[in-house]
């Protein structure tokens, strides 16, 4: 469009490229085309991208949508806030195409967010702004007077850089009897010559000066002149005649300087220095007029710069024949640019992702690129693969378009980073390739539990232990990342002996160390379970437990407890011993236990202290007191042994107990002896008191009993013979049986215990009897009576359970 175009005539021109635009829409999904004239001013509108690609104004906002033109320079801008396509910078077809029809600007708007793009094609229409120019101001000829008629002068071609109608259409010349001008073509070349008309007369004209005008077809029309000057020379009337009237020439594009590309060849009727002809180019497109020259004498023409097939690949050149009187002929030369694969792939990134999430799925597109490759056919075919990560692959999308997405599922904790190397290599001989890496960061999840270091744990700590003790330590690893592997201790709720596990031991939440609350004692206690919780610090946390096992251990912390014989205060206790026992009589058994336990319950006993160590000896591992010797009439009759019990703690812990002896056949001789024993009278007579008090509630209660059962049967018997003589079942009471039996340790006997009563006394004595045949002797030294075992059936107290009697 030319720059004084109305803007009626711009609007109009665009409202009708916009329909164009919207039918192509309709047919290629995902691309827009627009038509627009060159030199817009900026600002101008190019189209509604927003309404012909079917979105809304918010998204390409909240796609940060922009334009993608690679390396090019961008022409037009995306105003996002109306959704419209505007002009950026002044487009001049001519420099940004030259000759090439159709001229176009291809660029893409990129959309986040997802990622998306479309291809947009701008093609660029040509105004008339360029007028048709010579290269030259002035033309000049010199032609022999007898030049024949229809000779035949080559003149300069006007360049008109527009295309298609606003390009060259024709030429005139000024007003003339002697010339006419003849265009025509060769190829696609638009060329003019002069023709003669009419004889030249020297005489008459020495000089004639042309004007030669080149016309456009635009609108307005637009137009060149060149001044042609003709000097008429004398005699020379052959021109030269080129041998072809074109010739071509193959040549690649890496072609060093110097090859010789074709030989152009003229031959002229004349002889002498009117047949020597000369050869020159005389028209080259723009910008080729240092690639080629021809050598004046015989017309070979070479290279001499370096041809770029991706710029140009194809040249017209036109090489003129002239001989000395100035006469000439143009051969055209026509020269194909050959492509090499010079170019390596260009990979342009359009869109990227340096991070993303471990538990995207497959398919997640993470960069978008555009490769570009210059060369031609096989040369400029490109594809693009990986290096060998498995978890990615590349695709094709459209001509020349890649994306790059995950093909299977992320794992951070096995791969926390990627370095993606994309290589596009083309087809060409060799192959050419280029090569990005590209550095994926992968963000963790919360997709692992915590893991503890053993599937269970034990633990020992010694009993007695201070409050707050660190037992031990439970451990957890999390293989995920930050705050999803920060790893808390957590103490299941649970009981132990019905009380809560909370009240035994805690669990430090940061470091997993399990202290002890309370003092153990492990005669109570001897171990315990409970569960650790491991909790990560994600959203929604994970967790495993363990179960962890205490076990207390023992320490000596209690002596020994002796069972017998038992040590009273108030009645002294004898082992008789006849004075015909033989050598290792059982005199009596030191019966102890010891509630610790293993080697701190391994009792032995000593004989501490003896009356005569020589007559009683204690068996170290049973307790069991025997004679060593035969007892003899010299013996006394009073013996006193001191028995010391001892475990085998570290250190050990004892018990003393005092065995009372007497050697004797006759309980009188026993009594004289043991009189000189005191005894607290007090005790005694409270004793007394006791036992005539239970003795008299016994009494009561069996009185009681024996009334109210004679009154039941009363009671029943009447209401008998009342009820039709119906029988009531009657349970009958009887008293309660008084023994005592004990079987706690290592004393496994049954002892029961009688009460004696005497005719001269009102004091009651207790008898302990014990299994076996050994003889126990109890003694009151305030009783003068006489108490002896009773072996017989008719003894006052002849049943085991018969009540207690005091008298």
């Amino acid at each position: 469009m030319h720059r004084d175009m109305s803007e009626g005539t711009m609007t109009r021109q665009v409202g009708l490229l916009l329909f164009v635009s919207f039918v192509s829409l309709s047919l290629v999904s995902g691309q827009v085309s627009y038509s627009i004239p060159e030199e817009m001013a900026k600002g101008s509108l190019v189209g509604n991208i927003a309404q012909d690609l079917g979105l809304d104004v918010k998204r390409l906002k909240s796609g940060k949508a922009r334009i993608y033109t690679g390396d090019s320079t961008e022409y037009i801008e995306l105003n996002k806030e109306r959704g419209v396509l505007v002009i950026k910078e002044r487009i001049d077809r001519e420099a940004l195409c030259g000759q090439t029809t159709p001229c176009a600007l291809d660029f893409q708007i990129i959309l986040e967010n997802p990622m998306q793009f479309y291809s947009i094609t701008v093609e660029i229409t040509d105004i008339n702004d360029n007028s048709p120019v010579f290269k030259n101001r002035e033309m000049k000829f010199d032609i022999s007077e007898v030049a024949k008629i229809g000779s035949k002068f080559i003149l300069e071609k006007a360049v008109d850089v527009d295309v298609g109608i606003n390009g060259l259409r024709g030429y005139s010349l000024s007003s003339s009897d002697t010339f006419i001008l003849n265009p025509y073509r060769i190829g696609s070349s638009r060329n003019v010559e002069m023709v003669l008309k009419k004889h030249l007369d020297r005489e008459k004209q020495e000089q004639l000066s042309l004007v030669l005008t080149a016309t456009d077809g635009g609108e307005p029309q637009l137009s060149g002149t060149i001044l042609i000057t003709i000097t008429v020379l004398d005699a020379n009337d052959n021109a030269p005649v080129c041998s072809q009237t074109e010739y071509k020439s193959n040549v690649k594009e890496n072609s060093g300087k110097g090859t010789v590309l074709t030989t152009v060849s003229a031959s002229d009727a004349d002889e002498g220095p009117h047949g020597h002809i000369q050869y020159s180019i005389s028209n080259v497109p723009e910008g080729a007029l240092d690639l080629f020259q021809v050598d004046t004498d015989n017309g070979v023409v070479t290279l001499t710069g370096k041809l770029d097939y991706e710029k140009f690949r194809h040249y017209e050149i036109d090489v003129q024949a002239s001989d000395e009187g100035g006469n000439s002929d143009v051969c055209k030369v026509v020269i194909e640019v050959l492509d090499t694969n010079d170019n390596p792939p260009a990979i342009n990134i359009m869109s990227a992702s340096s991070s993303i999430s471990e538990d995207v799925k497959p398919g997640t597109v993470l960069t978008m690129m555009n490769i570009q490759d210059p060369d031609s056919n096989e040369n400029g075919k490109v594809h693009c693969a990986l290096d060998e990560n498995t978890q990615f692959t590349i695709t094709s999308t459209s001509n020349n378009f890649f994306t790059l997405v995950t093909d299977s599922e992320l794992d951070r904790e096995r791969f926390s980073e990627y370095n993606i190397t994309v290589t596009c290599s083309d087809e060409g001989v060799p192959s050419l390739s280029s090569s990005v890496t590209l550095t994926l960061q992968i963000s963790d999840v919360n997709d692992n539990a915590p893991v503890f270091e053993r599937s269970s744990y034990e633990a020992y700590i010694v009993e007695n232990n201070t409050p707050g003790l660190s037992v031990f330590t439970v451990k957890a690893r999390d293989a995920d990342w930050n705050q999803n592997a920060r790893v808390s201790y957590i103490l299941e709720d649970s009981s132990v002996n019905g009380v809560p596990v909370s009240s035994y031991v805690s669990v430090s939440a940061d470091s997993g160390v399990i202290h002890a609350v309370r003092s153990f004692d492990y005669e109570q206690i001897k171990d315990f379970h409970f569960r650790v919780k491991a909790q990560d610090g994600g959203s929604p946390p994970l967790s495993s437990n363990v179960t962890v096992k205490i076990l207390i251990q023992d320490q000596n912390d209690n002596p020994p407890q002796v069972l017998y014989p038992v040590q009273t205060g108030g009645s002294l206790v004898a082992e008789l011993v006849p004075r015909s026992a033989d050598v290792g009589y059982l005199v009596t058994k030191v019966v102890a236990v010891d509630v610790d336990s293993g080697q701190n319950a391994w009792l032995s006993y000593k004989l501490q202290k003896a009356t005569d160590r020589a007559l009683f000896e204690v068996g170290s591992q049973n307790g069991e007191i025997r004679t060593i010797r035969q007892v003899t009439d010299k013996d006394a009759v009073k013996q006193r042994l001191t028995v010391i019990v001892e475990d085998n703690g570290q250190p050990s812990r004892s018990a003393t107990v005092v065995v009372n002896v007497a050697v004797a056949d006759s309980f009188p001789e026993v009594l004289s002896e043991f009189t000189d024993f005191t005894h607290d009278k007090e005790y005694n007579d409270n004793l007394t008191f006791y036992l005539v008090l239970a003795l008299a509630v016994v009494s009561f209660l069996f009185i009681t009993c024996v009334v109210v059962i004679i009154s039941v049967k009363i009671y029943r018997w009447r209401q008998s013979r009342v009820l039709f003589h119906s029988n009531l079942p009657v349970i009958p009471y009887y008293p309660p049986r008084y023994s005592d039996t004990l079987g706690t340790g290592t004393l496994q006997h049954v002892y029961n215990y009688e009460v004696c009563r005497t005719t001269d006394s009102r004091k009651s004595d207790c008898k302990f009897a014990r299994a076996g045949s050994q003889n126990v002797l109890i003694m009151d030294p305030s009783s003068t009576g006489t108490m002896q075992r009773i072996q017989s059936e008719k003894s006052i107290l002849d049943e085991p359970d018969s009540p207690l009697e005091v008298s």
